[in-house]
């Protein structure tokens, strides 16, 4: 009951979301770090193509470079770019925590009679 695939989908989307804040968090730790290449996390296209093959537990957050421009240190971390991101991950975790905990509560209630 727990483990449907509209469960597991949001359990692997809050995980990778989590992931996504911290390598957020880790760039804009490191925004005056000579040298330092941002990082960002992608998992929408690997959970889209896990849960169209019933299978959303198996879909993986992946972690690249940005690749852009470096400033004068050598640092590409954009801090606007970064604030957006960080706000709409936070977002996006809040809305997926409370369908999940909603969820939870219906079937608590259920269970209950």
């Amino acid at each position: 009951m727990l483990d449907d695939i509209a469960s597991v989908t949001m359990r692997t989307a809050l995980s990778s979301l989590s992931a996504r804040q911290r390598v957020s968090a880790d760039n804009i730790a490191n925004i005056e770090t000579p040298n330092y290449r941002a990082s960002r996390v992608s998992f929408e296209s690997s959970l889209r193509d896990a849960v169209a093959s019933g299978d959303p537990a198996r879909a993986t957050a992946s972690v690249e470079g940005t690749g852009d421009t470096p400033g004068v240190n050598g640092n590409n971390v954009n801090l606007d770019a970064e604030t957006i991101i960080d706000q709409k991950t936070q977002l996006q975790y809040q809305l997926l925590a409370s369908a999940l905990s909603g969820k939870y509560s219906l079937l608590s209630t259920v269970i209950k009679g």
